[in-house]
Formats: structure tokens, sequence, C-alpha cells
């Protein structure tokens, strides 16, 4: 039973893999977290990523719920019209999916975070007070420093080693393996159509990214060149991005977040932060973590 005067927060964390709710009382303190599939409309389809939240805030929701924060990824409007509609969940607000690893890269300040997951992108905080975006155009564009583009990017070198034209390295086995199909059955041409006519082809591709990372690790130096051409453009976007909205700071001394499973991996810091000016930092907490600071910051 709750106490008697109690009230409620609902934050989530809403992107293309997973969406993590929690829940907090008037104190501020977690009460308890619940985890879901990705809801992200642009990659389960608007109907399916509906029936994915709802379900989830129906686990976690108590009674009084006074305000519901959303940041979600993919399609803002989208998400506005859902909180718009959503009753039941008191103040319900939508915002950008960046704003929580942004707050725990910069806890508010200016300063600007890289993140790196199944896509990518670049956020910062400015300091005339505005957010700033940067890149995030869907795996269909590449999304540089993402797990797809470092999966695209292997497939794509490993199919011209299968067909003779490029050195030999480890990527054209792995591509093989990845597929799944029977080892007589993996020409160029049964690969290329499998990951050309897979259902989910921005999941299937990226899954690749950690055995190509593992790779990395181990001192895989076809692997390691691949993980900094992946995630090399995107330092180069937050260096341009910080370059403009921070002309009177020096780099070396800007708050800079690693964000994300790929970028927070040991094998892409290895290959970024030796070529960064800016101070590149790990975050280590869960991006929910970031909607709860939001949630009890003011």
């Amino acid at each position: 039973m709750r106490s008697v005067g109690s009230t409620y927060r609902i934050g989530v964390d809403g992107g293309g893999t997973k969406t993590e709710l929690i829940l907090i009382d008037e104190t501020g303190a977690i009460v308890t977290r619940h985890l879901a599939p990705g809801c992200n409309p642009n990659i389960a389809g608007p109907e399916q990523a509906r029936a994915i939240i709802l379900e989830a805030l129906g686990q976690i929701h108590r009674e009084p719920v006074i305000s519901t924060h959303l940041y979600m990824a993919g399609a803002p409007s989208w998400w506005r019209e859902f909180a718009a509609d959503l009753r039941d969940f008191g103040t319900v607000s939508s915002h950008h999916d960046a704003l929580p690893v942004l707050e725990l890269a910069t806890s508010g300040r200016p300063g600007l975070v890289l993140h790196g997951g199944t896509g990518s992108f670049v956020a910062a905080h400015a300091p005339d007070d505005t957010v700033h975006y940067a890149g995030g155009l869907g795996w269909r564009f590449g999304d540089p420093g993402s797990g797809y583009d470092l999966g695209r990017r292997v497939i794509a070198r490993g199919l011209l080693e299968l067909q003779g034209w490029a050195p030999l390295t480890r990527f054209g086995p792995l591509v093989q393996h990845q597929s799944g199909l029977p080892v007589d059955e993996t020409t160029v041409t049964a690969l290329t159509r499998h990951f050309y006519q897979n259902r989910d082809p921005n999941k299937t591709i990226a899954a690749l990214a950690p055995a190509v990372l593992h790779l990395a690790t181990e001192g895989d130096e076809a692997a390691r060149t691949m993980v900094l051409e992946s995630a090399k453009p995107l330092l180069d976007l937050a260096l341009q991005v910080a370059t403009r909205l921070f002309p009177a700071t020096p780099l070396d001394a800007l708050p800079a977040g690693l964000s994300g499973p790929i970028l927070t991996h040991p094998a892409v810091q290895a290959a970024l932060v030796p070529r960064s000016p800016l101070p590149l930092t790990p975050i280590t907490e869960a991006p929910i973590m970031g909607v709860h600071r939001l949630m009890t910051r003011d």
C-alpha cells in the first residue's frame, strides 16, 4: 500500500532497441523500474510503438501519477500527438531522446555528448542554454559510429573479399557466420539477398558490431581500422558542433561525453580518444538515470 499523500511521476527513455521506465515518488526516489522492447515508431511502426509504450506505462502506473515525461527516439511530432492524447498519466510531456545522455554528460552545463548505439547523434548544450542536435539521420543514411554503420561497412568489405577483390581478413567468414545460412549457401549472391531482403535490416546489420568490436579488442588490425573509419566521422561532426557553438572555449576544456554501447566500448575509445582534442569521457550510467536527473534537477 502507498503512503497517504504519496504522488508519483513516470519517466521514460524510449529507443529503438529498448524502452526503460522509472516511477519516482514525491521525494524523487525511484520506486520501481520497468524494461520493455524498443518503441521508436520509425523502426517498430506507429501501431507497434503505441502498443509497446501503452503496455509499459500500464505496468509501471500507480495512483496518483501527476506527470509523465517521455524522452523518445524517432518522429517528435508523432510523440507530441501521443502525449497530447494520453490520459490518466497526469501532465504528459514529450522530449528528444538525446536530452538524458546530454544531461549525464554535462549536468545541465555547456558541453556536448556523442552517442553511438544502433544509431548515432551529437547533442550539445550551448552557453545560451539552448540545446542543439546534429546527425541522428537514421540507419538508412549511415549514422557514423553506430552499430548499423559498423555492420554495414563490415558486410561491404566481407562481400568484396568473398568476391576475390579485397585482401582477406576475418570479415568474410564473420559475414558468412552472421548470416545464419548453411555454409554451402553463403555465396555473395545469397548473402547479398539475405541482408537486402531481411525484414529487420537495421537490427540484423547492427548485430555484426559486437563481433567486430571483439576482434578489435583482440588486436585485429583490420577490425581496429574499421572501428576508426566508422566512428571518426561522428567525432568530426562533434568538432564542427563544438567549434561553432563554443568559439570562446578551448576544446580541451569543454565537457564531452561518450554514450551508448558502441562509443563506450574500449575498442572505440582506444580509436577515438588519442585523436580527439575534446576530453572524451565515457558515460557509465544508463540513459534512464539521465531521465531521473532531468525530472529531479529543478
